[in-house]
C-alpha cells in the first residue's frame, strides 16, 4: 500500500539538479577570450533550448561545448539531464559520471542517484543520494528522493526519517500531506493528528479571510 502511496506522490517533487559550478560563466575571466565567449553563447543557447523542450538543439549546443572544453562539468550535467528526460539512462549515467569525475559536488551525486534509481540499481542510488546529502543536506526535495530509494530497499525507518527531515526543512502543504499519508499508512495516529493540526493552521477559511480584509479596511478608514 505504501509503495504506491509514496511513488505516486513523489512524482510531484522529482527533480534533476543543475549545477552551474564549473560552467562557462563560473569565472569572471571567462569572457576574456573569443573561445570562452563562444562557450558562453552555446551554454545560454542550450539552456534556452532546454526550457523550450527543444532537446535536439540543446544536445547540439552541449556537445559543441564539450568538443571545445572536455572538462566542463556543467555541460556534462545538463547533457545527462537531457538524456534522462528521454529515458536514455545509460547515456545519462555516462554524462553524470563524467561530471562527477571532473567535480564532486551535491548536484553530481544527486543526478547519479536519480539515474541509478531509474536503472533500478537502488543500492548505488542510495549511496549517491547519501553522498549528496553529506555535501548539502538543505534540500527538501533531495531528502524526498532519498526516501523513495530507501523505501525500495525496505529501509523503512530511514525512509521515514528522510521524509520528516524534508518536512522540517520545507513545511509546505504538499510535503506535509506526503508525510501525513505516510503516518496514516503506518497507523501512527498521534503523529498524523499533529500534521493535520499543522495543515489546518496554515489555511485560513475564506470566510475568516474576508472578515480580516473587511476589518483591515475599516481600520484604515
Amino acid at each position: 500500500m505504501y509503495d504506491t502511496l509514496i511513488l505516486a506522490a513523489v512524482t510531484l517533487f522529482a527533480v534533476w539538479a543543475v549545477s552551474l559550478r564549473g560552467g562557462p560563466a563560473a569565472d569572471g575571466s571567462v569572457f576574456k577570450s573569443r573561445h570562452n565567449r563562444r562557450i558562453s553563447r552555446l551554454w545560454q543557447a542550450a539552456q534556452a533550448s532546454m526550457r523550450e523542450n527543444n532537446l535536439l538543439q540543446a544536445e547540439k549546443a552541449l556537445l559543441t561545448i564539450l568538443n571545445l572544453d572536455r572538462k566542463n562539468a556543467a555541460a556534462y550535467n545538463l547533457l545527462g539531464i537531457l538524456y534522462a528526460k528521454q529515458k536514455e539512462y545509460n547515456h545519462a549515467l555516462e554524462c553524470f559520471t563524467a561530471a562527477f569525475n571532473i567535480e564532486e559536488n551535491a548536484s553530481s551525486f544527486h543526478n547519479l542517484g536519480m539515474v541509478y534509481f531509474n536503472l533500478e540499481q537502488y543500492e548505488k542510488a542510495a549511496i549517491a543520494f547519501k553522498q549528496a546529502l553529506t555535501l548539502d543536506n538543505g534540500s527538501a526535495l533531495r531528502h524526498i528522493e532519498y526516501a523513495k530509494v530507501l523505501e525500495r530497499l525496505g529501509r523503512n525507518k530511514e525512509m521515514l526519517e528522510a521524509l520528516q527531515k524534508a518536512a522540517e526543512l520545507e513545511p509546505k502543504p504538499e510535503i506535509l500531506r506526503l508525510l501525513l499519508k505516510t503516518y496514516k499508512s503506518r497507523k501512527m495516529e498521534a503523529e498524523a493528528e499533529a500534521i493535520q493540526t499543522q495543515l489546518k493552521q496554515m489555511i485560513i477559511p475564506s470566510s475568516a479571510r474576508q472578515k480580516n480584509i473587511q476589518r483591515s479596511a475599516r481600520s484604515v478608514a
